[in-house]
């Protein structure tokens, strides 16, 4: 297995560990996934709820804590690795963020939950590399063409979710369905052919990654005969002795069954893939009082919001896992006991 090129930086294995927040992925995983020959990112969404200021200014705390996250994941990883930072376009402060992360001299920045329009702005003059998730052909298509036209910038990257994936998703909820469920492996052939158009035209190398439903090496090699240069995996990456969740957080992925997975609406208005635990029932039925927006998504209705999604993140991952939201991917299940991430990269490499 090769590994994947960022910069003038290359990873021992082809995985990238996926940016999962609020706090699930910080230094310490991100850290040692680099540290393992793997490609670790850092999740910016509300990364500083740690800071002593957080609830006064989430702003302040949000942007301080990436330069401190970026430097302890450095300081485990050795400065030769490769460091990363998921960043959503949903943002508030989308672009304070983005700069902030090419300030402290971030690799590579993969931004999705919404089109990532104006990101190669943000990085001109810089050294950090861009990489948009997609969902389609079509929205990768879209986004190509657009940097093309108005920045003369080809993606560093292409990074494909499939509707396997944990979290916010980038289906509309009918789409997640078994029978009209897209394939993984078709958007990854269409993107595949499609960017090695764009390296013809561009002389530029773009690595394309697989994400969502991803489980082991099986599937790795599957996607790399696929055309693929590598793929993205997260929820494997929260049972290990590294994630920087809570031991709580992780249990509940090892206790989790297959019928616990369960599609919702999120109240910043899309589809996410979650474990329906007590909170998302409880919240089915009724509203739990938002007593403080920490401006985090630009699409929240504050006043409509069944309950606010920082609160119900930062409470699953602090450990009130009854009393918080606990995204996951569609395999989640399949986790039996919690690993090193030394242990997990050796097997997704290995295993036959």
């Amino acid at each position: 297995m090769e590994g994947i090129k960022v910069g003038d930086k290359q990873s021992k294995y082809p995985i990238i560990q996926g940016g999962m927040g609020v706090g699930v992925s910080l230094h310490r995983l991100a850290g040692n996934v680099s540290k393992e020959g793997g490609i670790g990112i850092l999740s910016t969404a509300d990364i500083g709820y740690q800071e002593e200021d957080f609830a006064k200014d989430p702003r302040k705390a949000n942007l301080r804590a990436i330069g401190k996250e970026i430097k302890k994941a450095r300081q485990i990883a050795g400065e030769d690795k490769i460091i990363g930072a998921n960043i959503m376009v949903a943002l508030k402060n989308y672009s304070e963020i983005v700069k902030e992360c090419v300030k402290q001299k971030i690799d590579l920045i993969i931004s999705g939950a919404g089109i990532p329009k104006e990101l190669p702005e943000y990085v001109q003059g810089s050294n950090t590399k861009i990489a948009p998730i997609v969902s389609s052909f079509r929205c990768c298509k879209l986004i190509v063409q657009h940097w093309i036209k108005k920045y003369h910038y080809v993606p560093d990257m292409i990074i494909i979710e499939g509707p396997e994936a944990g979290g916010h998703l980038g289906f509309k909820k009918e789409e997640l369905k078994e029978k009209t469920k897209p394939k993984l492996e078709t958007i990854t052939k269409e993107i595949v052919n499609y960017i090695k158009e764009i390296e013809k035209q561009s002389k530029k190398h773009i690595p394309v990654i697989a994400a969502g439903g991803i489980w082991d090496a099986k599937d790795i090699q599957k996607f790399l005969k696929l055309g693929a240069s590598g793929v993205q995996i997260a929820t494997r990456f929260v049972a290990t002795y590294e994630c920087d969740a809570s031991i709580e957080f992780k249990k509940a992925y090892i206790k989790a069954k297959e019928e616990d997975i369960k599609i919702i609406k999120s109240p910043v208005g899309m589809p996410g893939r979650a474990i329906n635990n007590n909170f998302i029932k409880k919240m089915e039925n009724q509203k739990s009082k938002i007593e403080k927006c920490y401006q985090c998504i630009k699409t929240c209705d504050v006043a409509n919001s069944p309950y606010c999604i920082t609160k119900a993140l930062i409470n699953s991952v602090k450990g009130k896992v009854d009393e918080g939201l606990i995204f996951c991917g569609s395999n989640v299940s399949k986790i039996k006991e919690i690993v090193s991430v030394h242990d997990l990269i050796q097997e997704l490499v290995w295993e036959s």
